[in-house]
């Protein structure tokens, strides 16, 4: 398992609302966006271990890794699912009670 990306840390280097170039830009997006890299860096990793099986690399180490990857898409895409949504909600929630 190579270079995972914590995706907590692309939020917090994320430029703040009022730093972005786009006014509209807000951190539930950025959240949002954080997410979506993080998960097109884990399919990049994954292509790139399918790549070396189909490129004849079919060793059992490598069918494992790739396994292994996967999962860790499937948790990632879970967690940014249930982060979003739970965000989502509680935003939901603090806007009935204004």
């Amino acid at each position: 398992m190579s270079n995972s990306i914590n995706p907590m840390s692309l939020v917090a280097a994320a430029p703040a609302a009022g730093s972005s170039s786009s006014s509209g830009s807000k951190w539930f997006e950025l959240m949002a966006e954080a997410w979506g890299k993080t998960l097109d860096a884990k399919a990049t990793e994954m292509e790139q271990t399918a790549a070396q099986i189909s490129g004849g690399d079919d060793r059992p180490a490598t069918i494992t890794q790739l396994s292994a990857q996967s999962l860790q898409m499937g948790f990632l895409s879970q967690s940014a699912h249930t982060g979003i949504s739970s965000v989502g909600s509680a935003l939901e929630t603090m806007a009935r009670k204004q």
